[in-house]
Formats: C-alpha cells, structure tokens, sequence
C-alpha cells in the first residue's frame, strides 16, 4: 500500500527545489554563525526574485536581528538588492543623498528633505531617495509631495528632473519593485531587522556621496563599513545624542566619516559653531502637511530652532560632499542659500519640472526589467 505524501502547510520553506538559500541562510543564522557573503547575497536575491516564501522571508530577517547584524550580512544583502532594482547612471560625481534610517520615533518634522533644498540651493545636486512613511506620519515622498512635487515618476524621468533642476525625488517604491515582496513580512513582524539599514544603501543612482542618519547609535559606524565595502567615497552617518537620525542641536551629534575607504568618528557640536541648544519639542512636526508648511517656512526665512537644524544638516551634507572645507564653512553655504532664496527656488522649480515630468508614460515592466539588466 502506498503510502500518502506528507502535506506541506501553506507558506512554508520548500522541501526541495533548486533555490534553497534561503533555507540554508535561515540555518547557519540560528547556529549563530556569520552568514558567508555569497550565501547572504544568494539568499536575499531569491527573496528580491520573488522566490521565497513570506515564512522564510521572516524566519530569515528574525533570525539575523536575534544574533545581531554584521557588516558583511549588510553588503551582501544590498548587492543583492540593488542588482534588482530599476536604476539609471550618475552623471554628476558630485551628486549626494541625504536618505536615513528613519524609524527613531522622534515625530519630528521632515529635517533632511528641508536641507536637501538649502544642499541643491548652494550649488551641490541631490537624487533624494525616500519612501512613504513607516513609523512616523510624514516620510521624504508624503512632504515632498504636500509641497507640490510630483513624487510618482520613473527613475529615468527622475533622473532627467535631477540634471535640470539640481535636486530630484526617487521614490524607493518604484526604483525597487523587489520590495514588494518584504513589504508584508515586515509589517508583521513589526520589529527593526536588517531591511530597516537598506534604504540609504539602495540609491538608484548609485551615489558615491551620502549623509545617513541612523536610529541607533551602534549602525554608526557599520553603516560607514559596510558603504565603504559598496564602493562609497565619502560619506557621513550621524546619530543624536538625543536618539534622532539626523544631526541634532539638543546636545552633540556622534557620527563616522568615511572618505576614500578610512573610516573616522568624530563629534558634531551645534554650540561649536554658534548655534544654540533648544529643547527637542521645539523640532516636532505632525502629518505630511503640516511638515510642508514648517518647511516652507524655514525655506523662506523663518529664525529659530527649525532653521538652526535644517541648517546645521545642510553644513555637514556640504562639508561631507566637499563644497566645504569644514562644517563651519559649510553653515555659512547653507545659510547664504536659504537667505538669497536660492533653495526655496529650488523647491518651485522642482515643483515646475516634476508636474511636467509626471505626464510622461510609466516604463513597462518589460522596460524595468532591461534598466535593472
């Protein structure tokens, strides 16, 4: 008598098949072992192939999370990630990102999508990559988008904005359609993983230049080793003394400075460079379109802790790309661009040239499929 096959529950690891990375990822990550470059990258581009199940998926990112992240699982992960995504190239070397983290559960108002403005308005383009918000009320994308910019466009479309304008939206949702296949997994979950470290590694245009806030303290400088394995030239990542995933001015900022493959920490003080402290309320914002509106106030001339910190980000952007010598000179830039009305002309050209830009046909799948090739 034969004998009945055993059932396979649904959404559980396959028992057998030709992709089997995951499995053997989520295997030597329980065991507690560093997973080898090849087998993590192995792994998560199955995952961004579509061809993991959400169990796995989970199991996976629950089981790194619990042994703790290295910086090799990092690059691995986001080789793999961005040899799935739709990008296009870098034109302008001097081309910078000011995309975070997120996730520090501080509410505040969009602090790096303001500066990128003041960033654009001095002179130095910026392909600010984002996404709709997670944990707070307002992402990159939701203000942007409160302010008047067309946020859905192709990364080429996106791209094209960029060399016209100076500074340019990507919306992560389109750039990487691979996520689709995490996005459930990780509102399940509903706890930090490694997915939460991708974003500012995953720019479309592949920058060689970033500022990255991160929510804890301890990514400060894996995310500067793990860029600087990904071929990154200078880049900046900063965390609060305050918690916040931005340069702050409630106290000092710890951050790690990497340029041409060194990896340096060092301390961002506000006071040191005359701005005063302010209470952390006073940087508080609220839903996309209340942000918008504190941001268009900075942008055209507001005084007060908003400015102060919108500033003191766009300085460390300028220092960290080398429009600036040091962060000194680059408050002075930052300043100069915001007070002449050079970065809120940013924001209505941007405005201008993403509304025309939008009316352009969306690529087909078929034409995202060759722009990843």
């Amino acid at each position: 008598m034969r004998q009945a096959a055993a059932r396979q529950l649904p959404g559980a690891l396959p028992r057998t098949g030709r992709r089997v990375s995951v499995r053997a990822a989520i295997e030597r990550a329980v065991s507690g072992a560093e997973l080898p470059a090849a087998l993590i990258e192995a792994a998560f581009a199955e995952i961004a192939a579509g061809e993991a199940t959400l169990v796995g998926i989970a199991a996976l990112l629950a089981a790194l999370r619990t042994k703790g992240e290295t910086v090799g699982e990092i690059v691995g992960a986001a080789r793999a990630l961005r040899a799935a995504a739709v990008t296009a190239p870098c034109l302008d070397p001097r081309t910078v990102d000011t995309c975070g983290t997120g996730g520090d559960g501080a509410h505040t108002f969009n602090i790096s999508t303001t500066a990128a403005f003041a960033v654009a308005g001095a002179g130095v383009p910026v392909a600010k990559h984002g996404n709709r918000a997670a944990s707070s009320k307002s992402g990159s994308i939701d203000v942007l988008e409160a302010l008047g910019v067309a946020v859905e466009l192709d990364v080429a479309v996106s791209a094209r904005v960029l060399a016209e304008v100076g500074i340019a939206p990507f919306f992560a949702r389109i750039a990487h359609p691979a996520m689709r296949h995490v996005a459930p997994v990780r509102q399940q979950l509903g706890i930090r993983t490694l997915m939460n470290c991708m974003g500012p590694l995953l720019n479309p245009l592949g920058v060689r230049r970033q500022m990255i806030g991160v929510y804890d303290r301890a990514l400060v400088p894996v995310l500067a080793s793990a860029l600087a394995q990904l071929g990154s030239e200078r880049v900046l990542v900063v965390h609060g003394s305050d918690g916040l995933d931005e340069v702050t001015i409630t106290g000092p900022t710890h951050a790690a400075l990497l340029d041409r493959g060194a990896v340096r920490e060092l301390t961002i003080d506000p006071e040191a460079l005359g701005i005063p402290l302010a209470a952390g309320d006073s940087l508080r914002g609220g839903d996309a379109a209340e942000n918008a509106q504190i941001a268009l106030a900075v942008l055209e001339g507001e005084a007060g802790p908003r400015r102060d910190v919108v500033l003191l980000n766009a300085a460390a952007v300028l220092w960290m790309a080398g429009a600036a010598a040091d962060p000194a000179e680059g408050l002075a830039l930052a300043r100069a661009s915001v007070d002449s009305g050079a970065a809120r002309a940013k924001l209505a050209a941007l405005v201008a040239a993403t509304q025309v830009g939008r009316s352009e046909p969306k690529a087909s799948e078929d034409q995202q499929a060759g722009a990843r090739r």
